[in-house]
């Protein structure tokens, strides 16, 4: 699409969001036929209007594997704006996901709020996540209140869905994946062997717990 194109149907189209379509049809090609439930933040909370909401919501694809697949809308650029085409990243060049053992929606509402809260964190510091990074926690459940042993994140590309080329740039998705206290100690004790044992955890998981790395809140036995 060219910039011409780009601007005349921003003009004719004044709710066009591109890089919103541009995450459905990432994820569409994943679940073809398949309307997920959405979670979406209210206008009044959210940041442009004053509040400490980040994102505008997040979509929770059922998996036939038996897990939600949640990707967040917001980390990227979603809506038509001349001064965000042809840019190298959208946004902040990638949308959040999660894969939670949850029946449905309400159960997998823990997710939501944990990806919320780490896009506060990017957006109001500058700091962004990439691939084979990890998130540490303070030693407390990454869902409030449910007892799990997973305290912490890993940051690795989607198992499952592919980054795209967008209008405003390139948008990849980075999954997190719920990892115990004494995994992430391992993690952080050596930070020049941050990135490969981030690795070697995920690859173990891979193998103990299956290739989409689900994070199950029930989860008790540790690498480490």
């Amino acid at each position: 699409m060219t910039r011409d194109e780009y601007e005349q149907r921003a003009q004719a189209q004044d709710d066009w969001a591109p890089g919103w379509e541009a995450i459905d049809a990432a994820f569409g090609a994943v679940y073809p036929g398949v309307e997920p439930p959405h979670l979406a933040t209210s206008m009044p909370a959210r940041a442009m209007f004053g509040g400490n909401e980040y994102l505008d919501g997040a979509s929770l694809f059922p998996s036939p594997n038996g897990y939600q697949h949640v990707v967040t809308y917001g980390m990227s650029s979603l809506y038509a704006d001349a001064e965000d085409y042809g840019g190298e990243r959208s946004g902040w060049g990638y949308e959040m996901t999660m894969k939670v053992v949850a029946p449905g929606k309400p159960e997998a509402g823990w997710a939501v709020s944990v990806m919320s809260n780490l896009a506060r964190y990017t957006y109001t510091s500058g700091r962004w996540f990439e691939p084979y990074q990890a998130v540490a926690g303070n030693g407390t459940p990454i869902s409030i209140g449910s007892g799990s042993a997973l305290t912490s994140l890993l940051v690795v590309p989607d198992t499952e869905v592919a980054g795209v080329d967008t209008v405003h740039g390139r948008l990849d998705f980075l999954q997190l994946v719920g990892v115990t206290q004494p995994e992430s100690d391992w993690i952080f004790a050596d930070p020049s062997l941050t990135v490969g044992r981030i690795r070697e955890l995920a690859a173990w998981l891979a193998e103990t717990t299956g290739p989409d790395l689900v994070t199950d809140l029930a989860r008790t036995v540790s690498f480490v």
